[in-house]
């Protein structure tokens, strides 16, 4: 690489299409200089709002549209982050839905799974929310063009499963009602085959949901999962207690309200 000026890198690099870059990088691109002077180089350029670092060693170019915020959204360098700290890793939950189209409450937070865990973090007005699980490296994913690359997206139907499994973090069970009403037709063998292995509280939990909320190809593979006549009726909603009526299509024992603000 050819030696440029520190105070052309954010440009130089932009020119080249490059959004993301290393400290070890900016040490070849800034050929002879110290280490010392790279770490000044950077913290001048960062606070020029420039450049920004979501992790250490790692940093993005801000281009001139997005100055102002002093950072750039989260899409545009999540994947070449995940890939520098080496964690496999799905866009997730509300993001992923809002993603899908199902974009009735914009999320707050940028929600990503990703494997081995990572702590969460803010920049700016980007926040970020990492989330772990046993199931990343083998979860179905799509990939989804951005202005920098791609990035991977959680397919709907794990997008709907992770969101039952976390209702707490999907605003809610009747957040989650309303997502499933604008997420459109879901496959209801991916659905089975991706919530029976976490158990058959979830998987009854997702059935129930998609069949009242949802719109689903074929309700029986769910059916066949769920397992509705085995055992003792699952909590819709865990830790609330056992009041309300059972619903023995699902196996599940409707003890909460949920509401759709469609």
């Amino acid at each position: 690489m050819t030696s440029i000026a520190p105070r052309q890198l954010p440009d130089h690099l932009l020119s080249q299409g490059v959004s993301t870059f290393t400290t070890s990088d900016a040490q070849e691109l800034l050929d002879g200089s110290s280490p010392a002077a790279i770490h000044r180089a950077l913290s001048r350029l960062r606070a020029s709002g420039q450049v920004f670092s979501p992790a250490q060693g790692f940093w993005v170019v801000i281009p001139p549209e997005y100055r102002s915020w002093g950072v750039v959204p989260a899409e545009r360098f999540i994947d070449e982050m995940m890939r520098a700290l080496g964690r496999v890793y799905y866009v997730a939950l509300l993001s992923a839905a809002s993603l899908h189209g199902a974009a009735h409450q914009a999320p707050q937070v940028f929600q990503v799974m990703c494997a081995p865990p990572l702590r969460d973090r803010a920049v700016a007005r980007v926040r970020l929310r990492f989330f772990s699980g046993r199931h990343v490296a083998s979860a179905p994913t799509e990939p989804r063009t951005v202005s920098t690359g791609t990035m991977r997206v959680a397919t709907p139907e794990l997008t709907v499963i992770d969101m039952v499994a976390l209702p707490g973090e999907s605003g809610g069970y009747g957040n989650v009602a309303t997502v499933l009403g604008e997420l459109g037709g879901l496959d209801g063998s991916s659905l089975a085959a991706l919530a029976r292995p976490r158990g058959r509280g979830l998987t009854r939990r997702v059935s129930w949901l998609v069949e009242h909320f949802g719109h689903c190809d074929d309700l029986e593979p769910l059916r066949e999962a769920a397992a509705p006549d085995e055992g003792e009726p699952t909590l819709l909603r865990a830790g609330a207690g056992r009041r309300g009526h059972t619903d023995r299509t699902w196996g599940i024992r409707v003890n909460t309200d949920v509401q759709s603000d469609l």
